[in-house]
């Protein structure tokens, strides 16, 4: 009598999986941290420093980081500062919670901004010729131009 095979299923080809290359990202990242968002600020654009860039970014909260604090990332900080930059990026990093109120911030701002162009927009509204204001979009896949049949 046949001895009981192993259902398919229950195999495992590791050994067959094909290794897929993926090409390495232009600029590490750092270990997540439960209290922090790190972020890449841009120093110098085209060669050129780009001082108030890096001022206002460091008023919104953003704080530089050291390369001595992030090993994994195996690059030796910038000579003068210590601080992560790499090709005209330094590397900075906010605290969750600030980051999380500057996104509401920007979220009602961005809301406000739409609501002001509803509102200017209806006002050129007429009852004899009505403006439609649809905000709904969708797409479609077709079988006919285009799809290659």
């Amino acid at each position: 009598m046949a001895e009981p095979r192993t259902p398919r299923v229950m195999e495992t080809r590791e050994k067959t999986a094909r290794d897929v290359y993926a090409p390495p990202s232009t600029l590490p990242e750092p270990e997540e941290s439960p209290d922090y968002v790190y972020h890449w600020v841009a120093t110098h654009v085209m060669g050129t420093p780009d001082h108030t860039n890096v001022s206002k970014k460091l008023r919104e909260g953003w704080e530089p980081v050291k390369a001595k604090d992030h090993p994994e990332l195996q690059l030796e900080g910038n000579a003068a500062t210590g601080n992560v930059e790499i090709g005209g990026l330094m590397l900075c990093k906010m605290s969750k919670e600030r980051f999380r109120s500057r996104s509401q911030y920007y979220a009602k701002q961005a809301q406000q901004q739409m609501e002001s162009v509803d509102n200017h927009f209806m006002r050129n509204n007429d009852p004899r010729m009505p403006l439609f204001a649809d905000r709904k979009s969708s797409t479609s896949r077709g079988t006919g131009f285009g799809s290659g049949s």
